[in-house]
């Protein structure tokens, strides 16, 4: 996958920070409910294969990847391209799917040509209900639910993996087709493409010891710290012996008259990358059994002390309704800021300011930082029951194709549409869409690859230095890589109360940075509310749930 236009925020909920990503050992430990983990789910899920991963044939990259999560590189578009689907996958008629967009609205079907011709590949037209995204964050759950609540399901939906989708299990059970048989283990083969993705990914499609679902790969690098290297010049470039050193050169660089500040006013994603600096947890830190939530540890809050010290030096943009970002950072009067690692692709690909990630650095030294995965997916689609059992096959054929891999015939259609229609090749070999591309593709595409796509490749068209550069840049970042250990499993509370009482911790954070409360009424007030409304509840459900998964 080649980045793709979208909304710079969109993707970072869906992306968060405290990711699932988990590169499984071949057995599934499974999301379990908190409830009902004993004597069913986890107990099932340690019998259960995930699927057997089979790397696809395709062209070598110049830069390799790994099933671990490291992007695979091209600096050009190969080309010789690999075919992974033999023939029309499709039986002739429709297929319905419910997924989401952070982008324009796709032209309809009678006026897009790239619409058209992915229905002629396939054999079958996709009637896709986009949901567009921009602007509220509960949008999709709230069309998600109506739907479910109105019977009439589609044949897929797409299950994101963080949008506080209630009684998952239950509802899966009820309504969706359980695809262990024909995913689990080397039953995937039959669907090479679907074998290809990684097995960090099929861990959000996995529920009670079943596979609910394809799971739909995204890169596994979580956020990242971007900074404008030209800003940075004049104090000796993006490098940072410690967190001091880091504050006195943005001090030295910050110019209040002229308007140039160094971080970006988002105050949460900020202190989330200092917390790193000093080996902050992803998400949750298991030890001896007992799990401790990033906000309950020293690392976080000594991010937030420093986020403190950053906001009284004036080194925050002073409007925090900003949203021109980019534009600041293009233009050098802003130095840093926090994003989704594919929305910072897509941002490589649309701005050509000298854009460089910080790889976390010793906040002191003596410390370890470290670096927080992201989910390694952007969750599931799901087959429903409305769909006959002797269509299955035929659907997982239809999501197969949509699932083929960069250096296919068929992701050159998917990410690109029609060569002289929608994009052309420069004289060094590069896919570049022209306007009808840009209106077709990009608007289509979106959708289509958040209900099926292939893993993250790193491929940005005209820039060959900055794909080599990024490529470096997660080596490293995999270096001091963390996972989330409640990755694989469920909790109701978090379901249902997590988002929520995670709002109000950052919304309190947000009132110390901007100094409407003391910093002790982090650990006096916020603290211990999170705890008592939601954070206890999800502790033990998922130590419930880790310990009946060991047996």
């Amino acid at each position: 996958m080649s980045p793709t236009n979208v909304n710079r925020r969109g993707f970072m909920g869906i992306a968060g920070a405290a990711g699932l990503g988990l590169a499984g050992a071949g057995s599934l430990t499974a999301c379990t409910t908190g409830s009902s983990a004993k004597g069913g789910g986890a107990e099932a899920s340690a019998k259960a294969k995930l699927p057997t991963y089979v790397p696809a044939n395709v062209p070598a990259p110049d830069l390799p990847g790994s099933a671990q999560g490291l992007d695979p590189a091209y600096p050009r578009y190969p080309k010789d391209l690999a075919r992974s689907v033999s023939k029309k996958p499709g039986d002739g008629k429709p297929v319905t799917l419910l997924t989401e967009t952070f982008t324009t609205a796709a032209p309809a079907t009678d006026r897009n040509a790239y619409w058209q011709e992915v229905n002629r590949r396939l054999g079958s037209d996709l009637e896709m209900t986009i949901v567009n995204g921009l602007g509220a964050e509960d949008v999709y759950r709230a069309k998600f639910n109506a739907t479910i609540a109105g019977g009439d399901l589609p044949d897929l939906m797409w299950f994101p993996p963080n949008q506080g989708l209630k009684n998952v299990p239950a509802l899966l059970e009820a309504k969706f087709h359980d695809l262990t048989s024909y995913l689990s283990g080397d039953a995937v083969k039959k669907y090479p493409n679907l074998a290809n993705i990684p097995e960090f990914a099929w861990k959000t499609a996995v529920f009670n010891g079943k596979i609910w679902g394809i799971a739909v790969p995204y890169g596994r690098q979580g956020q990242v710290y971007v900074a404008n290297e030209d800003f940075w010049k004049p104090v000796g470039g993006v490098q940072f012996d410690d967190a001091q050193d880091f504050f006195d050169k943005a001090k030295e660089l910050l110019d209040v008259r002229r308007k140039k500040y160094v971080l970006e006013p988002a105050y949460v994603n900020h202190i989330g990358q200092f917390a790193l600096w000093h080996g902050a947890p992803n998400g949750w830190r298991m030890d001896g059994g007992k799990l401790t939530h990033l906000f309950e540890t020293d690392e976080y809050f000594a991010g937030i002390e420093f986020a403190l010290k950053c906001q009284q030096a004036k080194l925050f943009w002073p409007d925090p309704n900003l949203s021109t970002t980019l534009e600041k950072m293009d233009g050098g009067t802003l130095g840093l800021h926090v994003q989704s690692f594919p929305g910072f692709l897509n941002d490589s690909v649309m701005y050509d300011w000298p854009a460089k990630i910080v790889v976390p650095f010793a906040a002191e030294k003596g410390m370890a930082p470290s670096y927080s995965y992201g989910y390694g997916s952007v969750g599931f689609t799901g087959i429903s029951k409305n769909v006959g059992k002797d269509r299955v096959e035929t659907i997982l054929r239809i999501l197969d194709y949509l699932s083929a891999p960069f250096g296919t015939e068929e992701r050159l259609l998917l990410d690109n549409g029609l060569e002289g229609t929608h994009h052309t090749r420069s004289k060094d070999g590069d896919v570049v869409l022209n306007r009808k591309g840009n209106a077709e593709v990009l608007t289509t595409k979106q959708p289509l690859t958040l209900a099926a796509n292939g893993p993250q490749t790193l491929y940005l068209p005209g820039k060959p230095d900055t794909t080599r550069a990024i490529h470096e840049s997660e080596v490293e970042l995999m270096k001091i890589g963390r996972i989330n250990p409640t990755t694989g499993f469920f909790s109701d509370t978090n379901a249902s109360k997590g988002a929520s009482s995670t709002s109000e911790v950052y919304d309190g954070v947000i009132d110390i940075v901007a100094g409407r409360k003391p910093l002790s009424s982090f650990k006096q007030e916020i603290l211990p509310k999170w705890r008592r409304t939601a954070g206890d509840a999800i502790r033990r459900e998922f130590e419930q749930a880790i310990e009946t998964g060991k047996k």
